[in-house]
């Protein structure tokens, strides 16, 4: 499958995790809560890893929201005192509240007792630096790309400019931005970098890393919750995710225009924002349904024929492996991950590619026996290779890897 080459063959393992190289404490930093869903469900299934390993020194989060792992080992930044700027625009705030993140967990790398530091991108420069001045071995988790890879591809909001007329205050505010040196330095002084998928490790291998620094840990999903349903009678194409341009969904809109497809319908499932607005007037149809955000998306999907998620840039989206978990067929991009195969679970498209969406939505739509063939699949290959017990097993073997390097 994609990805499979990226990684050298995993140590052999053994019945007992003390008998593997794994660390005795590790400190886990994280611009996320620990429990919910997206990246906080990431945050807590890694964490499970170490829990259940018995080497969780401490977790440092924004805060906590399960109760499987004791509070004790989680220190919460709920309360922080960034919060007191947090009229402040948006890149300026979020800046600050991971450059605040980065000095907590700096200062218990620098008064603690670890061995192994585990963060993410854009959230942990300072924290690195401190490792590598105690020989603590680190690794940073990549949530798309390299920072100069794939994004010149979507429009990005221009950072505001400050009303204020006092220059000490602009140039204090411009120090809490995050900016791309900050990232490829922590690229550098990581010892092993975790990459989502192999477009992802190809943008790295583009700037020179060597592939014993990149790992291949791409996420898991629950398969007993998100399971496949009843097929709709009715042709029922599903987005499931943030309706922004950088995830396809002025794509999508444009294609379905184009089809008027009979007996057939369109639910977008996920929060609306701005942008996307003068594409649902534009392109709008009656047999669009406009569900917005939900809490229980496997019960959208589950009552679905295909997932169409034509995003321009991801690090492996996960409602790509929820909706395989569902046993959709999906028209995705290579950019969005490496779930589905070309022609095996679905169809992959390039970025912004409206007719090839358009075609592939109609041959679907003609023929219900490929979507039966590709949606169990699918359905297979998560529950083969992509459920939260696979990605904690690769988890342990990326830590023991890190642990080597410095051995």
């Amino acid at each position: 499958m994609p990805g499979e080459t990226l990684n050298a063959p995993p140590p052999a393992r053994s019945a007992s995790l003390a008998a593997r190289l794994l660390p005795r404490s590790l400190l886990y930093s994280i611009f996320a809560r620990i429990g919910g869903s997206g990246l906080d469900t990431d945050a807590f299934e890694t964490l499970r890893a170490s829990y259940r390993g018995r080497f969780l020194g401490r977790a440092i989060a924004y805060d906590n929201r399960q109760n499987e792992i004791p509070a004790s080992l989680i220190h919460s930044l709920r309360w922080h005192p960034v919060r007191l700027i947090s009229f402040f625009d948006r890149p300026y705030y979020y800046g600050a509240k991971k450059k605040y993140l980065d000095w907590i967990a700096s200062h218990h790398l620098a008064t603690g007792r670890y061995d192994l530091f585990h963060s993410w991108s854009g959230d942990c420069l300072r924290s690195l630096q401190v490792a590598k001045q105690r020989h603590i071995p680190s690794i940073v988790e990549i949530p798309t790309w390299h920072r100069d890879g794939g994004k010149a591809k979507v429009s990005r909001q221009d950072v505001p400019e400050s009303t204020s007329n006092g220059r000490g205050l602009q140039r204090w505010k411009a120090g809490l931005l995050l900016e791309r040196k900050r990232f490829v330095e922590e690229y550098k002084l990581a010892d092993l970098l975790l990459v989502l998928s192999e477009t992802a490790a190809d943008t790295f291998r583009a700037r020179g890393f060597p592939e014993e620094k990149l790992f291949y840990l791409p996420r898991g999903v629950d398969v007993e919750r998100f399971k496949p349903g009843h097929r709709p009678t009715k042709f029922r194409t599903v987005f499931s995710g943030a309706l922004i341009k950088r995830k396809g969904i002025h794509h999508l809109l444009e294609a379905w225009y184009r089809l008027n497809l009979t007996e057939a319908e369109l639910w977008l499932v996920g929060s609306v924002h701005d942008e996307a607005k003068p594409y649902l007037k534009q392109f709008w149809r009656d047999n669009i349904r406009l569900v917005g955000f939900v809490h229980d998306p496997e019960n959208y999907l589950s009552q679905s024929t295909v997932h169409v998620f034509p995003s321009q840039w991801e690090g492996s989206a996960k409602v790509t492996y929820e909706a395989a978990a569902c046993a959709l067929p999906q028209i995705t991009t290579r950019e969005a991950g490496d779930v589905v195969r070309d022609g095996v679970e679905g169809i992959i498209v390039r970025p912004g590619d409206v007719e090839a969406i358009a075609a592939t939505l109609e041959h679907l739509h003609r023929h219900p026996e490929v979507v039966e063939r590709m949606g169990s699949a699918a359905r297979q290959r998560v529950v083969e290779n992509f459920t939260w017990d696979h990605f904690r097993t690769r988890l342990l073997d990326a830590y023991e890897i890190a642990m080597q390097k410095v051995a």
